[in-house]
């Protein structure tokens, strides 16, 4: 210690390379993981928590354009008529209701909104999705069977129409329909690097209206409150109700496909599993830059430091002693630096939370890590100065200048 307290500056520059190389990891560790709680909790916005889809093809990903052939040319298209049979035979058990979508205008007097996803549900799906309405409400069962043409809108389209009034009982049109707005639905941001909120809500009936009748649709669901059945259990009451419709042989693939939201929360954790697997050894790398900063300016305290050296061999010092005597100043040193990394990390991820409203968390994961990795750090970059010391002859080491 004393001989770090001597040479302040010195030291402060040997550290950086350290402090500089644990807080980068441990800023992109928190980012990665505040993008996992950002994607987790879109997810759960966007899709439900307890909701799963049945469709022709409801993956999840990237799929190659054999996988999706196959689909297309195993399993089955759902309609309208599949939809009702689910809740004739299912329906006191399970929730339904179709998923239609559609880009398109909406206009509001001389403004227009361009590429505003026009949703076709049934007025189920505000229980079915945890949808939230922050202004005014969701339309209802009556309003939908009626054919009434009323919307629920999303924040973009609020801002870009809307911007000074209050969007309730207005009007906007699509395709020549007037349709009148009664729900403001809450702010969802991004995913995928697309909007979420630039979305309208029309019941099923009139969207069927507008673009006609579905090749095939998808179709949200979800357990009723009180039936005490969980989202696994409602899926298999769904899919076997579907198997025995489409008359699918036991054993058999199911001629649908199905997504939870367990699923796209696997395919998230994979992608982010990458990113870590990439983007953490390459900041990692400024660590091993820092290490041989520390070596360097281990080496020329070595060289600094021949007599004393000379001297405690003289006096009775092991090799053991010596070299006992540089690694553990270089540990110190080199730990010292992951602990000032760790605060320089966690502070810069606690002003970027609040600058960008995004939750980085510095997990006991990337504590532990910057804590052992600098120390690792230090003895290695410590272990060859040391032995160099420790080999050095008392009678050599006591004559030199």
């Amino acid at each position: 210690m004393s001989s770090l307290v001597a040479h302040k500056l010195r030291s402060f520059l040997t550290l950086l390379g350290v402090i500089i190389g644990v807080a980068s990891v441990v800023l992109v560790g928190a980012a990665i993981e505040g993008l996992g709680n950002y994607a987790e909790e879109s997810t759960s916005k966007a899709f439900g928590s307890e909701t799963y889809m049945v469709a022709q093809i409801a993956n999840v990903g990237r799929m190659t354009r054999k996988e999706r052939a196959d689909k297309l040319r195993k399993n089955h298209q759902l309609r309208n008529e599949d939809l009702a049979y689910l809740e004739t035979t299912t329906g006191e058990q399970v929730n339904y209701s179709p998923y239609r979508q559609q880009p398109d205008d909406v206009k509001h007097g001389n403004q227009t909104i361009e590429s505003v996803s026009i949703l076709g549900v049934s007025a189920k799906i505000a229980e079915i999705r945890d949808l939230v309405v922050v202004e005014g409400r969701f339309f209802n069962e009556q309003e939908e069977q009626a054919r009434q043409q009323v919307a629920v809108i999303g924040q973009d389209v609020v801002n870009e129409l809307f911007p000074a009034v209050v969007p309730i009982g207005q009007i906007v049109t699509v395709r020549g329909f007037v349709f009148t707005v009664v729900g403001v639905q809450e702010k969802l941001g991004s995913a995928d690097g697309r909007s979420q909120d630039s979305s309208m809500y029309i019941p099923s009936t009139v969207f069927n209206r507008i673009y006609g009748p579905p090749k095939s649709l998808a179709i949200f669901a979800r357990p009723k409150a009180g039936t005490g059945l969980t989202l696994a259990d409602s899926l298999d009451i769904s899919r076997v109700a579907l198997r025995t419709r489409f008359k699918a042989r036991p054993g058999a693939d199911d001629p649908f496909d199905t997504l939870t939201p367990d699923a796209i929360r696997a395919f998230i954790d994979s992608i982010l599993g990458l990113v870590k697997a990439i983007v953490i050894p390459v900041t990692a790398i400024s660590l091993v830059v820092g290490g041989i900063v520390v070596m360097n300016i281990m080496l020329v305290s070595v060289t600094e430091r021949t007599k004393e050296i000379g001297l405690r061999k003289a006096l009775g010092a092991r090799r053991a002693d010596i070299m006992l005597q540089f690694l553990m100043e270089s540990v110190m040193m080199s730990a010292m630096g992951g602990l000032m990394g760790l605060a320089l990390g966690a502070a810069t991820a606690y002003i970027l939370s609040m600058v960008l409203g995004v939750k980085l968390g510095v997990s006991p994961v990337y504590v532990a890590l910057a804590i052992v990795v600098s120390s690792v750090v230090g003895m290695v970059s410590g272990w060859y100065p040391a032995s160099r010391a420790a080999r050095m002859e008392a009678v050599v080491a006591l004559q030199s200048e």
